[in-house]
């Protein structure tokens, strides 16, 4: 399976993405329809651009490729040059494809995954200006984006509140969620490992208290969603890719703080999530979407499959007796080779398939969201564990 992954990272994903970059306005490409149709005047991410700075930062720490080195730093000048405002901080949502602004909405979100690129960059490169800009990004989250009670979402170009609709779903709209705490969680954790920073470490530890205390609920071994102000939560819904995604990652964070005490606390919580959606979601072969109000969405996204590969290896890797976790990982990878990746030429992943297997056609291969994070991820991060699961 590992050699499998590292071929697929090395001769697939690799590939795709450097085929998508823009060496006439920088950055890269945001959109490709379902026919492969590139549209190189699509509105491009911030997110997207973020996500794939961070992505060649870390391969090129895993690989040593120099080509990808060269990619990191492509997308972060864009980043830095483009996606910056540089009359009130932050980050943009996105920009045009020439690269000047298009939403400049601020969503804490997005916030984070700049933090998350630029401490990746400085971690392959060395950069000084660019752990400069992620610190100035992260005095702007807890500066502007926060309360007693958490993190806030969304913000106009000067950082007063508007309404959270980029990251609220399902019918609601929500005042904090889940999904941003998790982000923000996992930036600052990247932030912190190259940094090392004593005021980062402490909001990390706040953020573990927060999900311990507000976002899982310890009955239906789940985090909760959506939320109003006060962490109230606003929809029975189970995310079956978050809870799997956030189980490795909180295990991940305590690794890198090394405070035994949140090591234990955060160890039963991710426990009980990756055994809950293991019995839950997983069907012997890949993960169902989601549960909304007991209502399950067969549909499987590309995303958690890749979230549950790593997420049920790292289930293991913590407890070698569960090898029904380890069959889990290799299971679903199975299923993403046969119906998740394109075979098409030129193409990458598809968005998403039905119960059958069967892609959406109305789903694109690039889009804002859809980018090499989470399947590129997926293959660094067995590299990186490197367990034998052949």
């Amino acid at each position: 399976m590992i050699n499998e992954i590292k071929e697929h990272l090395v001769n697939g994903i690799i590939p795709f993405w450097k085929s998508v970059r823009d060496d006439e306005f920088g950055g890269y490409y945001g959109y490709m329809d379902y026919n492969l149709g590139l549209d190189k005047k699509a509105v491009k991410g911030c997110i997207l651009n973020s996500r794939i700075t961070w992505f060649f930062s870390k391969a090129y720490k895993v690989l040593g490729d120099e080509s990808l080195l060269k990619e990191a730093i492509h997308g972060y000048e864009f980043m830095k040059e483009h996606c910056v405002d540089k009359e009130y901080g932050g980050v943009f949502w996105s920009v045009k494809y020439d690269g000047t602004p298009e939403d400049t909405t601020k969503h804490t979100y997005n916030q984070a995954f700049s933090i998350y690129a630029l401490s990746a960059y400085y971690d392959a490169t060395g950069d000084e200006e660019s752990i400069q800009l992620a610190s100035e990004i992260y005095d702007i989250i807890e500066s502007k984006c926060t309360d007693a009670e958490g993190y806030l979402e969304a913000f106009d170009r000067k950082f007063q509140p508007v309404e959270n609709d980029k990251l609220s779903e399902n019918g609601v709209i929500a005042d904090k969620t889940m999904n941003t705490l998790l982000h923000v969680f996992e930036a600052y954790t990247e932030f912190y490992r190259v940094t090392k920073r004593k005021d980062v470490k402490a909001r990390l530890e706040w953020m573990m208290d927060i999900i311990a205390d507000k976002i899982y609920n310890p009955v239906l071994k789940r985090q909760e969603v959506f939320f109003d102000a006060h962490y109230n939560s606003l929809i029975d819904l189970h995310s079956y890719g978050h809870d799997i995604e956030t189980a490795w990652l909180l295990d991940y964070g305590t690794e890198v703080l090394g405070e035994e005490s949140y090591t234990k606390k955060i160890g039963e919580i991710t426990k009980a999530l990756t055994k809950q959606i293991y019995e839950t979601a997983f069907d012997g072969h890949s993960l169902s979407n989601e549960c909304e109000k007991g209502v399950v969405d067969t549909d499987r996204v590309w995303w958690v499959q890749a979230e549950g590969v790593i997420g049920f290896l790292n289930g293991y890797q913590h407890d070698t007796s569960k090898k029904e976790y380890l069959e889990a990982s290799k299971s679903i990878w199975e299923y993403i080779k046969e119906y998740v990746i394109d075979r098409r030429n030129g193409s990458e992943w598809f968005w998403l398939v039905d119960k059958d297997g069967k892609p959406y056609e109305d789903r694109p291969i690039i889009e804002p969201w859809k980018c090499p994070y989470h399947n590129g991820r997926m293959c660094l991060e067995v590299i990186r564990r490197n367990i034998d699961v052949a």
